[in-house]
């Protein structure tokens, strides 16, 4: 049998190389809906042809693996694009590969209800499984737009802009982190307590290039903390950086005044479409965004 070939792309062949791999199932995987085409920086695009690789045999694409990063980042922050025609090639292409990232399968919502989609998308869990990959959370893309109409204010709390320095900004997080349906969040507090979920949050913030004086605290009109709601824009364009209400105004729906506050600070700053996700765990945090007027366009199944 021919060996296989397992290499980063060079500037001049990214596209065309990539692009070449003869794997129908592919595009039924939705990735129209907020996924990246590919094309380099150097294109125009969000790819570095190192950070994509290629397994070939006989000069042919039989898997690819494309990670992602932002313009700063000096590591990738996901891997999002993973096909094969091989499955032993991509089991092998993922392990060789010198990087690593969470790994999100971008599906269509209704994606287990479509056998042929359905198929796809369990093909690659399982050969990211046997590459090393586990899976973590499935969670619900949305995006609302203009059309989608602007949710009304309830008018219950008030929102003030974050004071100066991190510590203020932990102490809110680190609240909110102590009781947390967020499978990330979980995972940060099992390796290094509640104070590792809050600054991978801020670090996370601090990552959106969006300004720092778009963040809002909440509170009741008697002065009570309610929680924090952090209006972003990511690489990819405006979006619900956060919602987090702490454990001791919880059950009275307050998520739903943040995200709508956060929507609306959102528009009026131009905002024509508006990204966000919640783990399809969280049904509280899911029923805001459908009471909110936000459609689900994409389930994503993260695995790391």
């Amino acid at each position: 049998m021919t060996s296989t070939v397992v290499r980063a792309l060079a500037e001049g062949e990214a596209r065309e190389l990539f692009t070449s791999l003869p794997d129908p199932t592919a595009s039924l995987l939705g990735r129209s809906l907020l996924g990246r085409p590919y094309a380099t920086v150097a294109e125009g695009g969000e790819y570095r042809p190192e950070w994509t690789w290629v397994a070939l045999r006989d000069g042919e694409v039989v898997a690819r693996a494309a990670f992602w990063g932002g313009p700063g980042d000096t590591e990738p922050v996901v891997l999002d694009s993973f096909d094969f025609t091989d499955r032993d090639a991509a089991v092998d292409l993922l392990r060789r590969v010198p990087l690593r990232a969470e790994y999100e399968l971008i599906l269509p919502p209704d994606w287990r209800g479509r056998d042929e989609v359905r198929a796809a998308a369990e093909a690659r869990i399982s050969a990211a499984e046997a590459a090393g990959y586990a899976f973590l959370v499935e969670r619900l893309r949305y995006v609302w737009t203009p059309q989608c109409g602007l949710p009304e204010r309830p008018g219950r709390l008030e929102f003030r802009p974050v004071p100066e320095g991190d510590e203020a900004v932990l102490e809110v997080l680190r609240r909110i982190h102590s009781a947390t349906l967020d499978v990330h969040a979980r995972r940060a507090i099992a390796a290094g307590g509640v104070e590792q979920a809050a600054r991978e949050e801020l670090d996370f913030f601090r990552w959106c290039p969006s300004p720092r004086d778009w963040w809002r605290l909440a509170y009741t009109p008697r002065g009570e903390l309610v929680g924090l709601q952090v209006p972003a824009r990511n690489p990819s364009g405006p979006c619900v950086g956060f919602i987090g209400v702490v454990p001791e105004q919880r059950g009275r729906g307050y998520a739903y005044d943040l995200l709508v506050e956060c929507t609306r600070q959102l528009a009026a700053e131009g905002a024509g479409a508006v990204a966000a996700a919640t783990d399809a765990g969280n049904t509280p945090m899911a029923a805001h965004f459908a009471r909110a007027g936000y459609p689900v366009v994409q389930r994503r199944v993260c695995m790391g």
